[in-house]
């Protein structure tokens, strides 16, 4: 049921696309969702570019004929679709689990709005149980790891870090860096946390995402429900 709910998510997003917009497009098992239905739009006629998150979306919206382009060529985008690993009252997220996470940040913050799909399952009261995805520099990962756990200890945060992968065989993003998989179980201070976790010089991003996304589009056994920012 997951994954038909992911695709209603995706489908109504799609909705929202008007002819003419510059289009970031997320990465992702319910973004596969959205490129799909996208694609299905643009061979009805529907004339959008878009700028891929990931190799991984790059390919499938080729697949699906839909006109492409880079940050360099449209360094301004109208929307970006994307999903989400968790998603707080506050459209605060955690994004990230399949190692796209910079790009796909780079992207959100070059659009002018984001909308977030994902299935019912991704609400959460507090972000923290799905682990942390950190992008590092792969130079003085030793370092980095440590200034990392010190970064935790100063927040009140407990859980193990984990180098995705191991060390014999890192994942590696499509930015040529690792991710450490933080497992924290609740983060009480999103906004602080990511003010410190940024401020590490190894540390290339987060996968904490605040005050980017205007409104998700979240779906269940009760249809799509439009999810906005808790005033």
């Amino acid at each position: 049921m997951s994954d038909d709910f992911k695709r209603l998510a995706a489908e109504r997003a799609a909705e929202d696309v008007k002819p003419g917009m510059k289009l970031g497009i997320g990465t992702g098992s319910t973004a596969e969702h959205f490129v799909r239905a996208l694609g299905a739009r643009v061979r009805a006629g529907l004339d959008v570019v878009g700028v891929p998150t990931s190799e991984r979306t790059r390919e499938l919206a080729e697949a699906e004929g839909i006109k492409l382009a880079t940050l360099e060529e449209l360094p301004e985008l109208d929307l970006t679709i994307d999903g989400a690993d968790e998603i707080d009252p506050a459209l605060t997220l955690v994004k990230g689990g399949g190692g796209a996470l910079l790009r796909e940040k780079i992207v959100a913050a070059a659009s002018l709005s984001m909308i977030v799909i994902a299935d019912e399952s991704k609400l959460v009261e507090c972000l923290g149980a799905f682990p942390l995805p950190i992008e590092v520099n792969p130079f003085g990962l030793g370092a980095t790891t440590k200034a990392v756990e010190a970064c935790f200890a100063r927040n009140g945060l407990q859980g193990k870090l984990v180098l995705r992968g191991g060390a014999e065989h890192p994942f590696v993003t499509d930015g040529g860096h690792y991710i450490l998989d933080a497992h924290l179980g609740r983060i009480a201070d999103a906004a602080r946390l990511a003010h410190d976790l940024v401020a590490i010089p190894g540390v290339v991003e987060h996968g904490l995402f605040l005050g980017l996304a205007a409104k998700a589009y979240v779906a269940g056994k009760q249809g799509v429900t439009v999810v906005e920012p808790a005033k």
